[in-house]
């Protein structure tokens, strides 16, 4: 199994809302590494599988099931990590 760097910087690509069937550009945010980005995507935008959002990581792309897979880890540092309460 790889080991992924969670230092690496990052960069999140997540789709426009827009009209059904027409195509609209992408969002793009970087992120000094890719446990803040991981993070982001995760806890504070919660539809990014939905949406088809991805992450890049070098010369990687991780899509949204991937992404909360490395959430998910256990090498995922957690330090800092908010936890959600729920309703």
């Amino acid at each position: 199994m790889m080991t992924f760097d969670y230092s690496a910087s990052a960069e999140l690509f997540i789709p426009k809302k827009g009209k059904a069937g027409v195509r609209q550009p992408l969002s793009y945010r970087r992120f000094a590494s890719a446990a803040e980005a991981i993070r982001f995507a995760v806890e504070d935008f919660p539809a990014i599988r939905t949406l088809g959002a991805w992450m890049r990581v070098g010369d990687q792309r991780f899509n949204g099931d991937d992404i909360r897979r490395l959430y998910e880890s256990n090498s995922y540092p957690r330090r800092g990590r908010r936890v959600r309460k729920s309703s």
